[in-house]
């Protein structure tokens, strides 16, 4: 029993973070939720806290309330914006982990006096290291590598070690928690409802006609405006007499010009990446990396001076964009990673 260890316990009001609480109050944990108010997207609130609300009742917990908008603004959001900007691919959800998820709650855990922290996400922790979920198909633990590795020893994620599928068999059984079970997933970025450019249009000229260039610098086609492309992408764009599919292997902000080519042409080598985070002491090691999510973790060697890590990779993988997080793995153990700064064969 856990009679005199307190966790605080985000609240989102979906069915894993409903289930969290649950589990971690018949373990005897004294449990308090959190819901937190991020993001402003219209009418998303009026329904989430409501059911944060709902889930804390029928746990039978208290539900603190709090408004993270303006530092989810400035830590979030903006960054997602001017990454776009500048032709790169952002990655909000591991910023979002970092300075609000398991920034600001872990505030509010000493706040309120709670010995630990709990979430929903689908990963493992031993205080010292994050480890991938029992499900891989839920893993999450590659947008948990920028957390501060220093708190790893406060958190518990209950649904480590079990299958989402499970996780909505045991909601729809019990009474009360069937509408949780049945709910829809949220979506991978929450503040974003249809696509990226959507939101943008709002801060940023999104539709703004430039070049499409060839590896030579020739103007063979024209695109629709650069931030409408991501490294990798094979439509939307013209490309003059072209009989085979073309990719884009570079963005110009400053010029409003991509540059495509071949599918070979995107292999890729030789990654750089700076805002490191890593939870060992080693500076030069072999191990595997994961360049984007859902894409299979590739063997490298990693060389990290002076605050960058060079990272060597043992065979090609395509499309890797600047902006997007290169996460290491061991076996099924995080061990770090960083925010890819350039990308080269």
């Amino acid at each position: 029993m856990n009679n005199n260890k307190k966790v605080l316990v985000g609240m989102s009001g979906g069915v894993d973070s409903t289930v969290s609480a649950l589990l971690l109050k018949k373990d005897g944990y004294e449990v308090e939720g959190l819901y937190m108010k991020l993001h402003s997207k219209p009418g998303y609130h009026e329904i989430h806290q409501v059911r944060a609300q709902k889930a804390a009742d029928f746990v039978g917990i208290k539900l603190h309330v709090i408004d993270l908008q303006e530092i989810f603004n400035e830590k979030v959001f903006k960054p997602f914006i001017e990454t776009y900007e500048k032709g790169k691919t952002p990655n909000p959800c591991a910023l979002c982990n970092r300075s609000l998820k398991f920034g600001e709650m872990i505030k509010f855990a000493d706040k309120v006096g709670a010995d630990f922290l709990a979430t929903g996400h689908y990963i493992k922790t031993d205080g010292k290291y994050f480890y991938e979920a029992l499900d891989d198909t839920k893993d999450q633990s590659y947008f948990l590598f920028y957390v501060k590795k220093d708190i790893l020893k406060r958190l518990i994620f209950p649904l480590g070690e079990r299958k989402k599928s499970d996780i909505k068999a045991f909601a729809a059984s019990i009474k009360g928690l069937e509408s949780f079970a049945s709910q829809d997933e949220s979506s991978e970025i929450c503040f974003v409802e249809t696509t990226y450019t959507d939101i943008l249009k709002d801060y940023v000229e999104v539709d703004n006609t430039g070049e499409v260039l060839d590896k030579e610098g020739n103007v063979i086609g024209e695109h629709k405006g650069y931030m409408h492309y991501t490294i990798g992408k094979r439509k939307g764009f013209t490309v003059k007499g072209a009989h085979d599919p073309h990719f884009v292997l570079s963005i110009d902000a400053k010029n409003n010009q991509i540059t495509v080519g071949k599918k070979e042409d995107l292999a890729c080598r030789n990654v750089v990446l700076e805002n490191l985070n890593i939870f060992n002491d080693e500076t030069e090691f072999d191990t595997t990396v994961k360049l984007r999510y859902r894409t299979k973790a590739v063997m490298c060697n990693v060389v990290i001076k002076e605050a960058k890590a060079n990272v060597t990779l043992k065979e090609d993988v395509f499309g890797v964009a600047a902006g997007q997080a290169a996460v290491f793995y061991d076996g099924n153990k995080l061990i770090g990673g960083g925010w890819i700064a350039e990308a080269s064969n």
